[in-house]
């Protein structure tokens, strides 16, 4: 007698197969619950793993590419060693999808690409020019560069990746007081809409004091404050933003991103002084973790994109780029007098969030 099964038991059998297929599978994007649909098959964890050396890399060269900023370009300004350009994220369950900026650009044909946030958005939107340009090198391109807007059209494919330069999310405006920090204004958000894919990023700025913040006071509601608690700031601000895009966003239209925290590498405040942080590192950190841990800024993010009606998926950056204390500028930079351990080289680590980006859309 061969095998057969009743219409139930077929159906039981369907049933498991799909949870067992859902178990395997890694949650990435946030919903209204906090839970959402990973897709990602084969329990592929694309944000832990670790850095392997691979002689292919770097997926370009910085001598080529006419997007990269002085502060980023390590190799020109003097960087002896290129041992950082010469490794791989490798995820634990499954290989990173090589970058295809080829296949990208016919992917995306006729669309609109928007990195959000600060300079790190900007190490990154210049590290996605530098991609795609090395896939496809002898495609016309125009590049126009402003403030706050930026961006360079692949005229071949259609497709525009742009950067807008907002720090904070949330708006800076003139008052009688002077430069005010507006929790709840969000004026730049216009320039977001009608964007098929937005990644959005903003930190680093939050955490600014003296002569190096851009604000004089922080206004919250009706109420006018001279500072606040900087990570009760952030909240709030970063609230603000997660509204305006549950407000703003059709993701049958638009994919949305958070770029996730990018960390620094500084012990304590010796911005000057070459030995100290950065500076001479040579190898990627070893083991999945960072043994500082992670910033407190990731809490707020995780919390605020778990409140989000509609979805957002988390490029959670943080512990991999911590492992990369030697990809920093440090002193190789052309736009600084000190030791950058906040940005990234490029070629570098950029690359990888891109990488990771790529994943996300493609896999």
């Amino acid at each position: 007698m061969g095998f057969g099964c009743t219409t139930l038991l077929c159906l039981v059998l369907v049933v498991v197969l799909v949870l067992l297929q859902e178990a395997s599978a890694e949650q990435y994007y946030y919903n209204a619950t906090g839970l959402a649909s990973r897709k990602q098959v084969g329990g592929c964890k694309l944000f832990q793993g670790q850095w392997v050396f691979d002689p292919s890399y770097p997926l370009y060269d910085s001598s080529g590419c006419p997007f990269i900023d002085a502060e980023f370009d390590c190799l020109k300004y003097g960087r002896p060693d290129k041992q950082y350009l010469k490794y791989a994220w490798k995820p634990d369950g499954c290989n990173l999808p090589r970058f295809d900026g080829a296949s990208f650009l016919a992917k995306w044909r006729g669309k609109k690409i928007m990195f959000v946030g600060d300079s790190l958005s900007l190490n990154m939107w210049e590290s996605m020019a530098c991609m795609i340009h090395a896939s496809v090198p002898d495609s016309k391109t125009t590049l126009v560069r402003k403030t706050p807007l930026s961006f360079v059209i692949f005229e071949d494919y259609g497709v525009t990746v742009y950067l807008y330069r907002t720090p904070y999310l949330v708006d800076i405006v003139k008052e009688s007081v002077g430069d005010v920090l507006n929790l709840g204004s969000i004026n730049g958000g216009n320039a977001w809409k009608g964007m098929d894919v937005l990644i959005f990023n903003s930190w680093h700025w939050w955490t600014h004091k003296g002569k190096s913040q851009s604000w004089d006071y922080i206004r919250d509601g009706s109420a006018l404050y001279k500072d606040m608690d900087r990570l009760q700031a952030f909240n709030k601000g970063l609230t603000t933003w997660a509204n305006w895009v549950d407000s703003n966003v059709d993701p049958t239209k638009t994919k949305v991103f958070f770029q996730g925290i990018s960390p620094t590498h500084y012990e304590g405040s010796e911005w000057n002084q070459p030995k100290k942080n950065c500076y001479g590192e040579l190898e990627p950190l070893s083991g999945p973790t960072y043994p500082a841990g992670a910033p407190p800024a990731t809490t707020i993010v995780n919390k605020v994109l778990g409140s989000m009606k509609k979805p957002v998926f988390l490029l959670d950056i943080t512990t991999l780029s911590q492992l990369r204390k030697d990809a920093h500028p440090s002193t190789y930079s052309g736009d600084h007098s000190g030791n950058d351990c906040s940005h990234w080289c490029l070629p570098g680590l950029p690359d990888t969030w891109n990488q990771l980006l790529y994943a996300a859309l493609v896999m």
